[in-house]
C-alpha cells in the first residue's frame, strides 16, 4: 500500500510563494513541465494567488502555468467543483462529471423553496420573509448534503425531546427533504452542494482506478468538507500525488495532540481529524521542501500554539517557560476608541507601507464594514485598493437606484423616497442631469417642505399648481411640471402594478426594470447605457436577468411586498473589480491570510462576534436538533477562524487593531487577545504596545484636524442703519431682546430655516390649529346669544367648538399621532374652554379675536413700527378690557414679563391704550391674561398678569423706545444670546452663531 504523502508549510512562511517554488523545484524549469501538473485548491481567489506567485517566482517573465482546480468558491462555508470537463484526459472521472444534471440556480432554488414556506405558513407570510427563510433552509439543504445525511433520518428523531414549536418545525422539514427532490427531478437539476459531492467523489473514484501519471497537488485546504477530505485521501497515495497543509502542528504532545481532536473551536482541530482519516500521523507529515522559518518566527509560533492550547490542558504539565523576546518583535496591537478611528489607524499604517520601496501591507478582516471604511479612508490619498470579499452589490450606485425607485413608487412618490429617487446621480428624465436636478430642487422647496402633499402624482401635480399660483400666478411653460408628467409616464406600469396589489414577479420585475432604465435616459443617452454601464451596471444587469429567468407565474407577489423581496434576493450578490488596484496593498478575508503572507500584516477587527464570528442560530434547527440529527454545530466554524487567525499572526510584522465601540455599543474583544495578553503577561510587551497604540492615535486623531485653531468668538455683526428693520411685530421684539443676532439673520440678512421635508406636525403646529379653532368658534355669532347684561353661549356650544377644530385639524388628523394623542388634548381643552366661557360672556359686551393692531414710535434714524395681532380682546361691561393671550405651551413668567423679555402682552396693552387696534379705540386696559390650553390635567388654566396693566404698558413703551434709540446707532452690534439665563430655548440660528463653539456648556445644551 501507498504511503500517504502529506507536507505542511509551517506558519510564518507565505505558502503560495513556497507552494510555487517548491512545484518549480519538483519539476523542473522546462516551460511544459509546470502545465503537467494539477494543484486542487480551495477556491478561486487561492487559485489567483498561486498564479501571482508562480509569475513572482519567473520574476514576471512570461510563465506556463500548471492547471489550477479550485474546489469551491460559492461562498464562505459552501465549495463548487469549478473545472472538472477533463473528459479528453480519460483519468478524471470526465465521463461521470459530464452526465450530472446541472446545479439549480440559487436565486431559482431560493424562489422554489420560498413557495414552500408560504405553503407551510397557510400565506400568512409575506413573500419576502419566506424568500428570508429559504435563504436558511438552502443552507440546510446544503448541510444535510454536505455532511452525507439524509433527510429521512429526521423521523429518527425522538418527538418529545423538543418544544413543540420546534416539532412543527420538524414535521416541515421532513416534508421539505421528502418532497424536494422531486421538485429538482422535474426541474432537471440538483442542489449544487449535491453536485459539489458528485463531481469530487467522480474524480476520487476515478482516481483511485486509474491514477493519472502526472503530479497532483492538493494545496491550502484543511478537509472540513467530508468529500474533500476523502478527496484529499486519494491524492496523498497517488504515485505522484501529495497534499500541502497550511501550519501543521508537529510540535504538541500526544495528549495536547489528542485533546485538539477532541475540541472543535481549536485552529488544528480539523487537520487532526483529516490525518486521522488518510491514516497518517504527525511524524509522517514533512516539511515542504525549502521552508525554512527564521528563529524569530518558530519562537512566535510556538507561542501562539502554547497561547491557543485546548482548554482542557491549559494548566497541565509543567509551567511554560516564558515567551522568548524574538517571539514578539514586530507585533504591536492599537486599541481604538471607535470604528472609525480603526479605519484611520489602518489606512495610515497601509500608506506607510508605501513609504518603502517595494514593501507589501494586507489588511485581514472578517469585519466588511470596516474593510469599506479602510478603502474609503485610503481614498483621501488617492489609492484604490483591491478587496478580495468584493463590494456588496446592494451598496452600489446601479443597485441603489433600483432600490429606491422600487421605494418611491412603494410610498407612492411621498417626499423622501421620491427624492432620495430623483436626486440620485443616475436620475435624468430625459434630460441632463444637472437641469433634472434644478427642477427636483425647485420641486423640492415648492411643496416638499413642510406637510406632506397628497398621494400620487395628481397630489404632486395639484400642490405644485396651487404654490406656483400662490406665488407668482405665472400661466407659461413649467418644467416642473414637465418633469412631473415624464415621472408619470416612465413609472405609469409600476404605479398600475402597486395599485392593482398583486401581480407574478416576473411581471413586476420587468415593470421596475423598464421604470428605471426610463428614470435613467438624458437626453443624450439611453436608460440601459446609463444604468448598466461599468462593473456595478454589468453585475447589476447580470442579477436581474438571473432573477427574471428564476421567476415565472406561479410566483404572485404582493406589490408592497416587492421592495423588500428584491433587497432579499439581492443579498450575498457581489461586485468584484477585475483590474486597475495597487499592486502592493490588499485587504484579504481570512481564508486569503491563511495562504499568502505581505510583509505587513493587519488583523482588524479582533472582538468576539467579528473574528472568531458569532455562531449563527438556525430558524429550522435547534442546537440539539442538529446535534441529534448528526448536523455540525456552528461553533466549528470558530477553530476553522482561529487557524486563519493564527497563520497570518505568524507573519514577520503584524499589527492587531480593534475598536472599543462598535456602532455607538461597548465590544469585547476576541478571544485571542485575551490568550495572548494572558502569555505575554509580564514580558514587558504591554509598556512597548502602549507606546505604538499612542503614537498611532495620536497621528490619525491629527489626520482630519486643522493647522491651527482659532477660539470662535461671539457674533457681533453691526449693519447700517439704513440696512436695520424698522417694523417688527411684538413677538419678533421678544426675539430682539433675547437673540438679537436671530433678528439680524432673519430681517437684515433675510434667512429663513427650510421646514422639514415631509414634516409631521410638531408642537408649534399644533398650538396653530388650537388657536385657529377657538378664534373660529369665539368669532362666529352663530354660537352667542344676547343675555341680560351681557353676551351668553347655545346649548351646543360645545359641539360647535369641536365641530370647529375637526374642520382645523382635519389635514393632519389621519396621522396616528395626532389623532391619539392631540385630538383627546383638544377634547378636553374645549369642555374647560367652553365652561369657562360660560362663566365669563355675563361680564363681557364683545369679543374680537386675531385682530391687528399698530403703534408708531419716533427713533433718531425715523419712525418706527410696532404691530400685533392680539390672539384675543374681551371688551368688558364697564367699558375697558382684557387682552388674552393662549399658550400650549408654558406661559412666561413675572419675571420675564417685568425684566421686558416677554414683553407681548405688555406692548398689545400700549397698542390698545393708543387706540391702535382696528375697530376698538384708546380704552383703559382692565387685566392681561395668557390662558394655558394644555389639555392634560388640569386642561386648561388662567395665568392673570399680576401687575398694573397700565404700568406694565408704559414702561414696555418706554423700554421699545430706548431699544430703538440704541439699535438706531451704526456701532451697536446684534449680539448672540446676550442674557444666557432669558435666551431662547431653540432657535433656527444658533447654528449660523456658532454658538456651541463659543458659549459655556451650560448655555451651548439650552
Amino acid at each position: 500500500m501507498t504511503t500517504p504523502a502529506v507536507y505542511t508549510i509551517p506558519a510564518g512562511v507565505s505558502f503560495v510563494d513556497a507552494l510555487a517554488r517548491g512545484i518549480r523545484d519538483a519539476v523542473g524549469d522546462a516551460p511544459e513541465n509546470l502545465t503537467r501538473v494539477r494543484v486542487l485548491l480551495p477556491n478561486r481567489r487561492a487559485a489567483r494567488a498561486l498564479g501571482a506567485a508562480f509569475l513572482r517566482q519567473a520574476k514576471d517573465r512570461p510563465l506556463l502555468l500548471p492547471r489550477m482546480t479550485p474546489l469551491g468558491d460559492l461562498d464562505d462555508d459552501t465549495l463548487l467543483l469549478d473545472d472538472v470537463a477533463d473528459a479528453a484526459d480519460g483519468i478524471d472521472g470526465g465521463g461521470d462529471s459530464l452526465t450530472q444534471p446541472p446545479a439549480i440556480a440559487p436565486l431559482r432554488r431560493q424562489l422554489l423553496l420560498a413557495r414552500l414556506v408560504i405553503k407551510r405558513y397557510g400565506g400568512g407570510i409575506g413573500h419576502d420573509q419566506a424568500a428570508r427563510l429559504a435563504q436558511e433552509l438552502a443552507r440546510l439543504l446544503d448541510q444535510i448534503a454536505t455532511e452525507r445525511l439524509h433527510g429521512e433520518r429526521l423521523a429518527t428523531l425522538v418527538p418529545h425531546a423538543f418544544a413543540r414549536h420546534w416539532q412543527l418545525t420538524l414535521d416541515f422539514l421532513s416534508i421539505i427533504t421528502r418532497a424536494w427532490p422531486a421538485i429538482l427531478a422535474e426541474e432537471g437539476v440538483i442542489d449544487p452542494a449535491d453536485r459539489r459531492d458528485r463531481l469530487i467523489m467522480a474524480r476520487a473514484r476515478a482516481w483511485r482506478e486509474r491514477p493519472p501519471a502526472e503530479p497532483v497537488y492538493a494545496a491550502g485546504s484543511t478537509g472540513s468538507i467530508p468529500a474533500t477530505a476523502e478527496l484529499m485521501a486519494v491524492v496523498a497515495r497517488l504515485p505522484r500525488g501529495a497534499i500541502v497543509l497550511p501550519g501543521l502542528d508537529k510540535a504538541s504532545d500526544a495528549a495536547t495532540w489528542q485533546a485538539v481532536a477532541d475540541d472543535p473551536c481549536h485552529p488544528q482541530h480539523t487537520m487532526a481529524r483529516l490525518l486521522e482519516q488518510i491514516g497518517v500521523t504527525r511524524d509522517q507529515v514533512a516539511v515542504w521542501p525549502g521552508c525554512n522559518p527564521s528563529p524569530a518566527i518558530v519562537s512566535r509560533t510556538d507561542m501562539v500554539r502554547r497561547a491557543l492550547a485546548p482548554a482542557k490542558r491549559i494548566g497541565a504539565g509543567p509551567p511554560a517557560p516564558p515567551p522568548d523576546p524574538a517571539a514578539i518583535d514586530g507585533v504591536s496591537r492599537i486599541d481604538c476608541r471607535g470604528a472609525e478611528d480603526e479605519a484611520r489607524v489602518i489606512a495610515l499604517l497601509m500608506r506607510e507601507t508605501l513609504e518603502f520601496v517595494g514593501r507589501t501591507a494586507a489588511l485581514v478582516t472578517a469585519d466588511r464594514v470596516l474593510a469599506r471604511r479602510v478603502a474609503g479612508e485610503l481614498g483621501r490619498w488617492g489609492i484604490e485598493v483591491d478587496d478580495s470579499a468584493g463590494m456588496p452589490l446592494a451598496d452600489t450606485p446601479p443597485a441603489r437606484f433600483l432600490r429606491l425607485v422600487a421605494a418611491m413608487v412603494d410610498k407612492d412618490l411621498a417626499p423622501v423616497p421620491l427624492l432620495a429617487a430623483l436626486k440620485h446621480p443616475l436620475a435624468a428624465l430625459g434630460v441632463p442631469t444637472a437641469v433634472c436636478r434644478a427642477h427636483v430642487r425647485r420641486l423640492e422647496h415648492g411643496i416638499l417642505r413642510g406637510p406632506r402633499p397628497a398621494p400620487g402624482l395628481d397630489g404632486l401635480k395639484r400642490a405644485w399648481t396651487d404654490a406656483r399660483a400662490d406665488v407668482d400666478g405665472e400661466k407659461t411653460a413649467d418644467p416642473v411640471l414637465a418633469l412631473l408628467t415624464r415621472l408619470g409616464a416612465a413609472i405609469q406600469a409600476f404605479a398600475d402594478i402597486r395599485r392593482h396589489g398583486h401581480a407574478p414577479l416576473a411581471d413586476i420585475l420587468a415593470a421596475h426594470v423598464h421604470a428605471a432604465e426610463a428614470l435613467a435616459a438624458t437626453d443624450a443617452e439611453t436608460g440601459p447605457a446609463r444604468l448598466w454601464a461599468g462593473e456595478a451596471g454589468e453585475a447589476a444587469a447580470t442579477f436581474v436577468a438571473e432573477l427574471a429567468a428564476s421567476a415565472d407565474g406561479s410566483d404572485i407577489v404582493a406589490a408592497d411586498r416587492y421592495p423588500a423581496l428584491f433587497d432579499v434576493l439581492m443579498e450575498g450578490q457581489v461586485v468584484r473589480p477585475r483590474f486597475g488596484r495597487h499592486p502592493r496593498l490588499a485587504i484579504w478575508g481570512p481564508l486569503e491570510a491563511r495562504l499568502q503572507h505581505a510583509e505587513v500584516m493587519i488583523l482588524g477587527g479582533l472582538n468576539e462576534g467579528v473574528w472568531p464570528p458569532a455562531p449563527e442560530a438556525s430558524p429550522w434547527m435547534g442546537r440539539p436538533m442538529m446535534a441529534a440529527f448528526g448536523l455540525p454545530l456552528p461553533e466549528r466554524r470558530i477553530g476553522l477562524s482561529a487557524h486563519d487567525f493564527a497563520q497570518a499572526f505568524s507573519a514577520p510584522r503584524v499589527w492587531l487593531t480593534r475598536a472599543d465601540r462598535r456602532a455607538g455599543a461597548p465590544t469585547v474583544p476576541s478571544r485571542w487577545l485575551f490568550r495572548l495578553d494572558t502569555a505575554l503577561r509580564g514580558t514587558g510587551w504591554e509598556d512597548k504596545r502602549g507606546l505604538a497604540e499612542r503614537r498611532w492615535l495620536n497621528w490619525q486623531s491629527a489626520l482630519d484636524a486643522p493647522a491651527s485653531v482659532i477660539p470662535a468668538a461671539a457674533p457681533k455683526p453691526c449693519p447700517p442703519v439704513a440696512a436695520r428693520p424698522r417694523k417688527l411685530s411684538v413677538t419678533q421684539v421678544e426675539t430682539w431682546m433675547r437673540d438679537p443676532y436671530a433678528l439680524y439673520a432673519r430681517h437684515i440678512l433675510g434667512l429663513s430655516a427650510l421646514d422639514p421635508i415631509d414634516a409631521d406636525p410638531d408642537a408649534a403646529d399644533y398650538g396653530s390649529i388650537v388657536h385657529r379653532a377657538l378664534a373660529r368658534f369665539v368669532a362666529d355669532g352663530g354660537v352667542c346669544q344676547a343675555g341680560d347684561g351681557g353676551v351668553g353661549l347655545t346649548e351646543d356650544a360645545l359641539e360647535r367648538l369641536l365641530a370647529a377644530g375637526r374642520e382645523e385639524f382635519r389635514p393632519v388628523l389621519d396621522r396616528p399621532a395626532v389623532a391619539t394623542f392631540w385630538w383627546p388634548r383638544f377634547e378636553r381643552i374645549a369642555d374647560w374652554f367652553v365652561a369657562e366661557e360660560r362663566q365669563r360672556r355675563p361680564d363681557l359686551s364683545r369679543t374680537v379675536v386675531e385682530t391687528r393692531g399698530s403703534l408708531v414710535l419716533d427713533g433718531p434714524a425715523g419712525p418706527f413700527e410696532l404691530t400685533a395681532v392680539a390672539d384675543r380682546i374681551d371688551l368688558r361691561a364697564d367699558g375697558t378690557l382684557d387682552i388674552i393671550d393662549y399658550k400650549t405651551g408654558m406661559p412666561p413668567s413675572i419675571k420675564e414679563i417685568l425684566c421686558g423679555f416677554a414683553c407681548q402682552l405688555p406692548l398689545e396693552a400700549a397698542i390698545a391704550m393708543a387706540g391702535g387696534f382696528s375697530g376698538i379705540g384708546p380704552i383703559a386696559v382692565h387685566g392681561l391674561e395668557h390662558w394655558r390650553l394644555g389639555g392634560g390635567d388640569p386642561a386648561g388654566k388662567r395665568h392673570p398678569v399680576k401687575c398694573d396693566p397700565a404700568t406694565l404698558a408704559d414702561e414696555a413703551r418706554d423700554g421699545l423706545t430706548a431699544l430703538v434709540a440704541l439699535f438706531d446707532d451704526d456701532v451697536i452690534p446684534y449680539y448672540s444670546r446676550p442674557y444666557s439665563a432669558f435666551a431662547p430655548r431653540y432657535s433656527d440660528y444658533d447654528h449660523l452663531a456658532r454658538v456651541r463653539e463659543w458659549s459655556t456648556g451650560a448655555e451651548a445644551s439650552e
